[in-house]
């Protein structure tokens, strides 16, 4: 019966190598035999090395298959539009040249004269309806202007360095270890670097200087900044959301950093410790009830959700995609059930640069709509409000207006021992980086629409 495995005994002298009389006697001295931990016999495990963090990359119990337990999906990252950093800003249509800055042309009864300095409320006899042969100049046909600002961003370094010895890139090609060390560490560095810039996309308003987070100016511009409102940050402001408000410091201004918003700010007024905000076409449409203090979270119906997407359109935007977390996604798939409603299931073929993939192939993928806009879900999707709210916010998006400007994609750099040059990294082993060079932009605020405050019942 020589050759045959018919013990355990005789497996693993075969899986090791070791035959003869000397058995398993090497691998009990070792504990091994005591289980894949720690032996039942010993205080640690003979086989956990430190390799810069990496000694469990090569053991000869675990096989060469890495395994991932977290959900590392960049979704919100992903559906953003991608376009070439090709300049530092945009110009921006602010008002009308009579009519004001709303959604809707707006009149009253402002005369239209040599100076008017405010034409949001023109008469509606002085809209442009003027006599036969009428005299350039005359009273109601006066020359007017449209207003118009600018906007820009500066690109940002998002930037992961990381490191591997000479002795762990050894030993992982050896001892049934994972193989190429190297192979695999990027490959879950590269998910770490795109899972980051996904974290910044959704980081949180009140993030921005809590008075911990003095850096976070150097993270890609959130969706949760653009898609706000002067009358959000003053709610938010007045429900001791942010850092500097009046029961948490007593400063009488809204930290800088809230309302600064590509090179322009929206405007919020602080009086006698309570804020007020003043509406502009920096305003995104935001839902978020009557306040934020405590007690005023809103259950979520679908009144609320449509209101959002009516409001939208109005203003001349076309939702794309709403994104939420997987909590709320549920609940929307509540409330239509209990009306004997359902979701709609749309194919999503994905865009890359301009080339797009075939319908029908298995390059689209299938998600949930709603009004025939998909429901993207995302992990990191916040939860703003009061202590009561418990459902994560919306977003409904205009991606045609909604981007992310990248002056350099995504780039891989090595250097170290493995190249010829130790000297370069100033240790025996390499270093490895991931960068990404860019900001997002939006042309068009009143398009994004966000519904926060929120509670399941």
């Amino acid at each position: 019966m020589t050759g045959y495995i018919q013990t355990m005994r005789d497996l693993e002298a075969a899986t090791y190598g070791l035959a003869g009389g000397t058995g398993n006697a090497l691998l009990k001295s070792s504990g091994v035999v005591g289980g894949f931990g720690t032996p039942h016999d010993a205080a640690t495990n003979p086989f956990t090395a430190s390799a810069s963090g990496l000694g469990d990359l090569y053991n000869v119990l675990y096989g060469q298959k890495v395994w991932s337990m977290l959900n590392q999906e960049v979704n919100a990252l992903a559906m953003m539009s991608k376009r070439p950093y090709t300049s530092s800003g945009w110009r921006i249509l602010k008002s009308r040249p009579a009519g004001g800055s709303g959604s809707a042309f707006g009149v009253g009864t402002t005369a239209i004269g040599d100076d008017t300095a405010d034409l949001s409320t023109p008469r509606l006899d002085q809209i442009g309806g003027v006599g036969e042969n009428a005299a350039l100049g005359a009273t109601g046909f006066k020359a007017l202007s449209p207003e118009y600002t600018k906007l820009y961003v500066s690109p940002k370094t998002i930037a992961h360095l990381f490191e591997f010895s000479e002795l762990g890139m050894e030993m992982a090609a050896i001892d049934d270890g994972v193989g190429d060390i190297r192979a695999i560490v990027r490959e879950d560095m590269g998910k770490h670097h795109a899972e980051v810039q996904n974290k910044m996309l959704l980081m949180p308003l009140e993030k921005y200087n809590d008075g911990t987070n003095t850096l976070v100016e150097q993270n890609y511009t959130s969706l949760y900044k653009i898609v706000s409102s002067a009358a959000e940050i003053a709610a938010m402001y007045n429900a001791d959301l942010l850092h500097q408000n009046s029961s948490t410091g007593g400063s009488a201004a809204v930290v800088d950093d809230v309302k600064l918003l590509f090179g322009s700010t929206r405007t919020v007024g602080v009086s006698s410790n309570a804020a007020t905000g003043t509406a502009s076409f920096m305003d995104a449409e935001v839902d978020f009830g009557t306040s934020y203090a405590n007690g005023n979270e809103r259950v979520l119906t679908l009144t609320l959700l449509n209101d959002m997407i009516r409001r939208i359109r109005q203003n001349g935007g076309n939702p794309k995609v709403i994104l939420t977390g997987y909590d709320t996604i549920q609940h929307i798939s509540d409330l239509l059930q209990s009306q004997e409603r359902f979701m709609d299931r749309k194919e999503i073929v994905p865009t890359h640069n301009g080339v797009r993939g075939v319908k029908g192939a298995e390059v689209g993928f299938r998600v949930a709509t709603y009004y025939d806009i998909p429901i993207i879900p995302a992990k990191d999707m916040s939860t703003t409000g009061g202590t009561g709210a418990n459902l994560s916010d919306i977003m409904i998006l205009d991606t045609d207006h909604l981007w992310l400007s990248v002056m350099k994609p995504t780039q891989y750099f090595e250097d170290g021992i493995t190249s010829g040059n130790p000297f370069g990294v100033g240790k025996l082993g390499n270093q490895g980086m991931y960068r990404t060079m860019g900001e997002t932009g939006c042309s068009f605020f009143k398009g994004q629409g966000k519904i926060t405050n929120l509670k399941s019942a």
